[in-house]
C-alpha cells in the first residue's frame, strides 16, 4: 500500500506542477460555466424595454397601449417613450430598446369597419427573444380583435340590428376567453443556466484528465521510469493501482471543486450533497476506466492523445454538455443515455428542479456500470501494454 500511495502522490505532484492541468481542471470549468450562464441566462430572468409608437391615436390603438402597459406584463416589459417611428428605429438599432410596436394611421377606423391593418414590430437581430415575445403579444392582441369582429358579424347575420354594432363590439371586447393560462406552483423549481452548465462544464473539463493520464504513462515508458518500477519489488498491479488512484483523486478534486465554488459563489443548485458526492465519485471512477482504456488501446503517446480527444469530445457531444439536452430532439436525448455524463446531467438537472436523492439512484447505477465496463475492456486488453 505504501508503494501505491507513493506512486499516486508522485503522479499528482507532477500533474499539479503542470499549469495546464490546473487551468483545465479547476479554472476553465468555473470561467466557462459562468460565461455561458451569463450568455443564456434563464427563462424567468427575461425582461425587455419596448416602446409603442401610436400613429393612429384612435381608441383601438389606445387599447393596445393599455394592454402592453398592463400589470400582467409589468414583470416582462418596461414601456419607454419615443419621439416617433424614426426615433424608435434608432433606439432599437443601438440597443436602447429591445423591440418597438408601430401602430399605423387609420388602425382604429379599419378595425371598427371590420377590416384590419397590421401592427409593425421593430426588433434587432441581436434581440431574437425580444422579437418573438413582441410578435406574440401583437398577434395575441389582433387575435382578440378578430374574435370580436367575428362575434359581431355572427350577431348581425343572426338578426341583430346594424345600429347596435358598436354596442355589440364593446360587449364582445369585454368578454374574456373561456380558457386562460394561469401560473400555479408545480412543486418544482426553475432550472437556471448556471444550474445546468456548472456540472456540464465541470464534467467536460474533468474528462481532459484522460489525456493527462495517458500521456503521462507513455512519457514514463519512453523515459524508462516504468522499467525501473517494474524491476522494483512492487509488482505491476501496484503501479497500475497507484496511477489509477492519482487519476481518481484528480478527477474527484476537479469536479468537487467546481461543485463547491459554483454552489457558494454562483448559487448553482447541484442537489442533495450526499447524492451529488456519490455521482462525482462514480464519474471519477469512470475517468479511471476510460484512462486505462486509452492506455491499453494506444501504441504511442500521439495515438493516446488522439484517442483521448475523440473519446472526450464524443462523450460530451452525445451527452449534452454543450446544449440543454432536455430541449433536444428525442434521438439526442436517447443517445445521451449511452454516456456517463449524459446520465450525470440528467441527475443534476432533476436535482436542480427540486427532485430528492432518489432521482440519482438510476443515473448512479448507469455511471458505475459504464465505469466497470470500460475498466473490464481495459483489463481484457492489458497484454497490449508493454512493460507491464
Amino acid at each position: 500500500m505504501s508503494a501505491v500511495l507513493a506512486i499516486a502522490l508522485k503522479d499528482l505532484r507532477q500533474r499539479l506542477r503542470d499549469r495546464s492541468a490546473i487551468v483545465l481542471g479547476f479554472i476553465a470549468p468555473l470561467a466557462v460555466a459562468w460565461l455561458i450562464s451569463m450568455a443564456f441566462g434563464s427563462v424567468g430572468s427575461f425582461h425587455a424595454n419596448v416602446a409603442v409608437v401610436d400613429l393612429d391615436g384612435g381608441p383601438v390603438a389606445a387599447g393596445f397601449s393599455t394592454f402592453v402597459k398592463g400589470p400582467d406584463l409589468a414583470d416582462l416589459l418596461t414601456v419607454k417613450s419615443t419621439a416617433g417611428e424614426a426615433d424608435a428605429r434608432a433606439k432599437v438599432a443601438n440597443g436602447d430598446l429591445s423591440a418597438a410596436f408601430v401602430i399605423p394611421r387609420g388602425f382604429s377606423d379599419a378595425i371598427t369597419s371590420g377590416q384590419g391593418l397590421p401592427i409593425t414590430v421593430l426588433a434587432s437581430v441581436d434581440s431574437s427573444v425580444a422579437e418573438q415575445v413582441a410578435r406574440s403579444l401583437a398577434q395575441s392582441f389582433t387575435a382578440q380583435i378578430e374574435a370580436v369582429q367575428l362575434s359581431v358579424k355572427a350577431a348581425v347575420l343572426a338578426g341583430a340590428p346594424p345600429s347596435t354594432v358598436a354596442e355589440l363590439a364593446q360587449k364582445a371586447a369585454a368578454v374574456r376567453p373561456p380558457e386562460r393560462t394561469v401560473t400555479q406552483p408545480s412543486g418544482t423549481k426553475e432550472l437556471s443556466a448556471i444550474g445546468y452548465y456548472a456540472p456540464a462544464m465541470g464534467i467536460f473539463f474533468m474528462f481532459f484528465a484522460i489525456d493527462f493520464g495517458a500521456a503521462g504513462y507513455f512519457l514514463e515508458r519512453t523515459g524508462g521510469t516504468l522499467d525501473r518500477l517494474a524491476a522494483a519489488p512492487i509488482g505491476p498491479g501496484a503501479i497500475l493501482l497507484g496511477k489509477s488512484l492519482a487519476t481518481f483523486v484528480y478527477g474527484l478534486a476537479s469536479l468537487g471543486t467546481v461543485a463547491v465554488v459554483t454552489s457558494l459563489a454562483f448559487h448553482a443548485d447541484w442537489g442533495p450533497p450526499l447524492a451529488v458526492f456519490a455521482l462525482i465519485v462514480a464519474l471519477a471512477l469512470t475517468l479511471v476506466g476510460l484512462t486505462a482504456l486509452v492506455i491499453t488501446a494506444a501504441r504511442t503517446q500521439r495515438q493516446a492523445s488522439g484517442f483521448a480527444s475523440i473519446l472526450t469530445f464524443g462523450l460530451v457531444l452525445l451527452g449534452g454538455n454543450f446544449i440543454f439536452i432536455g430541449g433536444a430532439p428525442q434521438i439526442l436525448r436517447t443517445l445521451a443515455l449511452l454516456t456517463p455524463n449524459g446520465w450525470a446531467l440528467r441527475a443534476f438537472t432533476d436535482f436542480a428542479g427540486g427532485a430528492d436523492w432518489t432521482a440519482g439512484v438510476t443515473p448512479l447505477m448507469a455511471i458505475l456500470a459504464f465505469a466497470f465496463g470500460s475498466g473490464a475492456v481495459a483489463f481484457a486488453l492489458r497484454r497490449r501494454v508493454v512493460n507491464l
